[in-house]
């Protein structure tokens, strides 16, 4: 059960990734980073998110097997350092169930496992495996402060490929 009220800092530098591995997904971390400028990319529009350098991109993968945590990594390598779009799907879009990672970008983001995958627009709530659901991260300038954590083994690595 998720406490609320329970917060925790963690720090986090723009050369490392911060993994949260539960039992049946992972969320991962970086830090925006110096650039500024991500875009987001609807069936209607573009549009462009600035970003400050502690703000974040956080990715959610609804598995954990062996290869999720490369597939990670390099989702938030394309996005931060190769400038990769984010792609928002249309409601109902047939792919939505096959996606194995959702991406969000901003100061905070709320994981749900109550929203389709890879279908919203707002960059404050992210698909999330029930374990993770309601888990609140928000970028600080030390790191990030995260809010109804489950219990999960949090790892801290370096964010290169």
């Amino acid at each position: 059960m998720n406490d609320s009220t329970s917060s925790k800092d963690i720090s986090l530098t723009e050369s490392e990734m911060l993994l949260l591995r539960g039992k049946a997904g992972i969320v991962a971390i970086v830090k925006a980073g110096s650039s500024g400028q991500f875009f987001l990319e609807t069936e209607n529009e573009e549009i462009v998110l600035g970003m400050e350098p502690h703000d974040l991109i956080v990715a959610s993968a609804l598995s954990v097997d062996g290869k999720i945590e490369k597939g990670l990594k390099c989702v938030l390598f394309m996005i931060r350092e190769i400038r990769s779009p984010l792609i928002v799907l249309p409601k109902n879009h047939p792919a939505s169930p096959r996606l194995p990672i959702v991406v969000s970008v901003g100061k905070r983001t709320v994981l749900s496992c109550h929203i389709t995958p890879g279908t919203h627009p707002n960059q404050d709530v992210l698909c999330g495996s029930n374990e993770f659901d309601s888990l609140e991260i928000t970028g600080t300038l030390e790191g990030v402060q995260i809010k109804n954590m489950p219990a999960c083994e949090v790892l801290k690595i370096n964010f290169d490929i």
